[in-house]
């Protein structure tokens, strides 16, 4: 099998592309890769460097945008894994635009050339905040899409783009909806490397409101497991929900965050809520279950514990990480980054 995976320097798709080239999943055993990334602040090559030397493993600069380049690449491989995209929600807040070229026009020109080429099978990496908020239960699937910022609204737009290609074309597409992500070479503007990369410099971290918000927490080894599941097993037009089952408050994720780097509450400062804050996500993961035989492996302890070693271990990645993207700005500066933000 011959792989294009889009965004694959980014943290779930580079965590993607090094297990598949280690063949950790049996289904893709043998498989070659193609990532191409535009390698915009998020991006690093690092995160790819123990495959780079791989004969099954290449790597291309460039745009999703771009339709030559794209038109080029596609007809070489049998199936596109998607996941390059604008993820950050306070930087959509602050500036939304370039969250619709990429997400939304990107999306839809590999779906072009998708279609055109007659690919084998087109997986839409999502999220779960095309559901919007939920006070109570779980969304399932067949949830009416409610996004309510920027960031989430492109990527419903790019999920109906690409389940309506293959209504219209019978492109195989399958999307998956991952709920927050965490684990090693997480860009540190999201929620948890930005916690602990601040916290081992003994700088300050920022909590939205009374930290409230809940979020399901996944660690990125069972995100890509359920990528796989869907990209070998899933049913073309159908979406697939990939969660943890851990569920906290940004509150009781603050302080296992503080405990586990030797902070107290006194490292926090309280900032007024995000606008358009969703307060509850949480999804119903039963038909990944029953259909693929989905579980969550990494418990969210062991996993975090792993994470907050990996950084502790890594600070040379993630300190060049923050001077290519010019830093991560405090709240009401520039782009804030308070914590409950998206992974």
């Amino acid at each position: 099998m011959k792989i294009l995976v889009t965004g694959g320097a980014g943290f779930i798709g580079s965590h993607f592309v090094r297990t598949v080239i280690a063949d950790e999943h049996s289904e893709l055993a043998g498989a070659a890769v193609t990532v191409l990334d535009s390698l915009t602040y998020s991006g690093d090559l690092a995160s790819l460097a123990g495959v780079a030397r791989s004969p099954r493993f290449h790597f291309v600069q460039g745009d999703i945008c771009d339709p030559e380049l794209v038109d080029g690449l596609v007809p070489a491989h049998d199936t596109v894994v998607h996941f390059a995209a604008e993820t950050h929600v306070d930087r959509s807040i602050a500036a939304g635009c370039v969250f619709g070229r990429t997400n939304v026009l990107g999306t839809q020109q590999l779906l072009e050339s998708a279609v055109r080429h007659r690919i084998d099978r087109f997986v839409q990496v999502s999220t779960d905040e095309v559901y919007g908020s939920i006070p109570h239960g779980s969304w399932s699937e067949t949830a009416p899409l409610a996004p309510n910022s920027p960031y989430s609204a492109t990527k419903a737009g790019a999920d109906l783009l690409a389940l309506a290609y293959h209504r219209t074309h019978g492109l195989p597409v399958t999307v998956t909806r991952g709920s927050n992500t965490y684990g090693p070479y997480q860009f540190p503007e999201k929620l948890i490397p930005f916690f602990v990369t601040n916290l081992l410099d003994g700088r300050p971290v920022t909590l939205y409101g009374d930290g409230a918000n809940v979020r399901d927490w996944l660690h990125v080894d069972d995100h890509v497991r359920g990528v796989v599941l869907a990209l070998v097993a899933g049913r073309a037009g159908e979406a697939y929900n990939v969660g943890g089952g851990h569920e906290l408050s940004n509150r009781e994720l603050t302080d296992r965050l503080l405990r586990a780097c030797g902070a107290d509450w006194d490292s926090v400062v309280r900032v007024p809520e995000r606008k358009g804050h969703d307060l509850r996500y949480s999804l119903d993961t039963g038909k990944i279950e029953a259909e693929l035989g989905f579980a969550p492996r990494v418990p969210f302890d062991e996993g975090l514990a792993a994470t907050v070693r990996w950084y502790r271990a890594n600070r040379d990645w993630w300190s060049a990480a923050k001077r290519r993207g010019g830093g991560v700005p405090e709240p009401g500066v520039g782009v804030p980054t308070p914590l409950g933000g998206r992974p």
